[in-house]
């Protein structure tokens, strides 16, 4: 424990698919000095779990790491697996399996976890996205960027254990890598506990994507729903979370809808106007995307597909949010600990709930 208070201590949870970027991250954790997690898990979230293909451990960290099957839930019941599974640590540390921790990375965690207050129940790190030095970035690299400026993302956040289980962990509702990080966040914080920003700084790469990534993407307006009906219809400005376009691709397949309807009943003259409309919208879409990008013939290209697919794909996803969202109820607010009363000669004893 290299003479570290015990408060201090810290377990590592990492959810992963068995991403060749898994054996990046364990080698900069490896290399990083400064105290070593007293715990790795690894939680394997394919279906069936068993071993890692081609998963090579640090030889510094073989002693510290098991792999746990996750059962192919979504990222948040993977995280509390890993949380279970590290045992009763007073830190736990989610990391993504696509990040790289700094050269630094122990060293600037044991100053972010020392200097944090008794109901500060997490401490996030710096998230950095490399970006193309010798050209502009497409819209998959720039979507990537935005981790950069996210709060609370979990690429690389440290938790307290407390608030962790006080909280009753990620909300395994949210079976994807979208906003089960902020729903987490707001019931924190709604229960009074501080969310605090770190000095240790992470890589996290642009991993590679085909042209139809932005399309499963939109998948993630179910999530927003399920987002609503837990937190209220400000949830987007508590959460400091973009709105996004969903309203525009609202009106986009409204629009494209209409065209269809009124062409079918026979009525040339809406269907043309209704029809006018959906092209407009979706011009104007296409165009917010190619105009910032590198603009080159791949990309144009990827661009005009997806721009004309995603309005109804994320029409559809809403809708379907609703109803599979429609009995969603909140849950309850982790309240941090209180000092508790005591006499005048009784010491005071941190962490007592009244």
């Amino acid at each position: 424990m290299n003479g570290r208070s015990p408060a201090l201590s810290y377990a590592v949870v990492v959810p992963t698919l068995g991403r060749p970027s898994l054996g990046r991250c364990l080698a900069a954790l490896a290399a990083s000095p400064g105290p070593k997690p007293t715990r790795i898990v690894i939680v394997h979230d394919r279906p069936g779990g068993g071993a890692i293909p081609g998963l090579r451990i640090p030889e510094a960290l073989r002693s510290l790491t098991a792999v746990v099957p996750g059962g192919g839930r979504g990222p948040a019941a993977a995280r509390n697996t890993g949380a279970v599974a590290a045992g009763p640590v007073p830190w736990i540390v989610f990391l993504d399996d696509d990040v790289v921790p700094s050269a630094t990375w122990g060293e600037d965690l044991e100053r972010d976890l020392s200097t944090a207050s008794s109901d500060t129940a997490a401490v996030s790190a710096r998230i950095d996205v490399p970006l193309p030095a010798d050209r502009r970035a497409t819209d998959w690299e720039r979507n990537t960027a935005g981790l950069a400026t996210a709060r609370w993302i979990t690429a690389d956040m440290a938790f307290r254990r407390e608030a962790l289980e006080a909280s009753g962990g990620f909300d395994e509702r949210f079976r994807r890598a979208f906003r089960e990080d902020a729903d987490l966040a707001l019931r924190l914080l709604d229960g009074g506990w501080v969310l605090a920003a770190g000095t240790r700084r992470t890589t996290h790469p642009v991993r590679p994507a085909d042209r139809w990534v932005s399309l499963r993407q939109q998948a993630g307006n179910a999530d927003d729903i399920l987002m609503r009906r837990l937190h209220g219809p400000d949830w987007w400005s508590r959460a400091d979370a973009p709105r996004g376009r969903i309203r525009r691709h609202l009106a986009v397949t409204a629009a494209g809808v209409g065209a269809l309807g009124c062409a079918a009943l026979g009525r040339p003259g809406a269907a043309a106007v209704c029809a006018a409309g959906w092209l407009a919208g979706t011009a104007e879409f296409a165009f917010a995307r190619i105009a910032p990008g590198p603009r080159t013939p791949e990309e144009i290209t990827a661009m005009l597909l997806t721009s004309a697919v995603i309005p109804a794909a994320a029409t559809w996803h809403r809708l379907r949010g609703m109803v599979v969202h429609r009995s969603a109820r909140p849950r309850e607010r982790a309240r941090p600990p209180v000092l508790r009363p005591t006499a005048p000669d009784e010491p005071l004893r941190e962490g007592v709930r009244s």
